[in-house]
């Protein structure tokens, strides 16, 4: 795999030699390259973006990355990718997109404080919690190794096994997916609690309750409202966010393949 990537970009970067030392890994992660690339934004325009974002982030790597990438496979000029990393493009039509995503991103930084910064960062990436009826409960954000790692409910349990086996609990709950299941991987019952504020699939609040009779729920309340209060604020994307996470989700079954062609192989 790291020879098709090194074929492709000509050159197999570090970020995916690191991955590689795991080929599970590494398959899921080109997958969910492969995913994204079949959106509707050309790799110029993907590329652009992500040269505004690194240098709002101030990601060198990212910026080295994606200057590669710009030149050699997205056909960007210097004097191009300078206005990139400064939230613009040179091409009318790309500028938009560009000035948007940079917009977005530099809302989102300026929403944390420092103070936020650091009790966001103090925070462990699992918790294990001893409650009544289940026991021992790991709680993660994707997989108990990483919280970005993707995966669904048709995932194959064969690749699961070695993320989830060893842990020492009965019940792991996840999320990351947005997408509730309920599901075991060797002996462990693995839950994904669903998502409140951005479901796939109906409309609503998908969460999970936890006790003697362990539920996944799905709450419906007025979605009119809410979409009315998140118009109103100051956020860039909150037209689109009320229409199309709140009112009108994306499909369960198109996630769901979007999701797995991402995942673990």
């Amino acid at each position: 795999m790291l020879e098709a990537v090194k074929k492709q970009l000509g050159v197999a970067p570090n970020l995916f030699r690191m991955v590689g030392t795991s080929p599970a890994a590494l398959e899921g992660y080109l997958g969910m390259f492969g995913a994204l690339g079949k959106g509707a934004l050309p790799a110029p325009t993907r590329e652009r973006i992500a040269l505004a974002v690194a240098e709002i982030n101030a990601c060198n790597y990212c910026l080295s990355a994606h200057t590669y990438l710009g030149k050699n496979l997205a056909g960007l000029d210097d004097a191009e990718m300078t206005a990139n990393r400064n939230g613009a493009s040179n091409d009318p039509k790309a500028d938009a997109a560009v000035r948007f995503a940079a917009k977005v991103v530099r809302w989102q930084a300026n929403q944390l404080t420092p103070e936020h910064q650091r009790l966001l960062a103090s925070w462990p990436k699992t918790l294990r919690v001893t409650i009544p009826g289940p026991g021992d409960v790991l709680f993660c954000h994707a997989t108990p190794r990483d919280e970005n790692e993707v995966f669904t409910r048709l995932t194959s349990e064969e690749l699961l096994l070695p993320v989830f086996e060893g842990l020492g609990v009965p019940l792991v709950v996840c999320g990351h997916t947005h997408m509730q299941f309920d599901r075991m991987i060797g002996r462990t019952r693995v839950l994904n609690a669903g998502s409140v504020g951005m479901p796939f699939g109906a409309p609503g609040a998908d969460w999970l309750l936890l006790g003697p009779d362990i539920q996944l729920r799905h709450t419906d309340y007025d979605l009119t409202r809410a979409a009315e209060r998140i118009r109103a604020t100051n956020y860039p994307e909150a037209q689109d966010f009320a229409a199309r996470n709140v009112l009108q989700p994306p499909s369960a079954a198109d996630m769901l393949d979007a999701f797995t062609a991402a995942s673990f192989r």
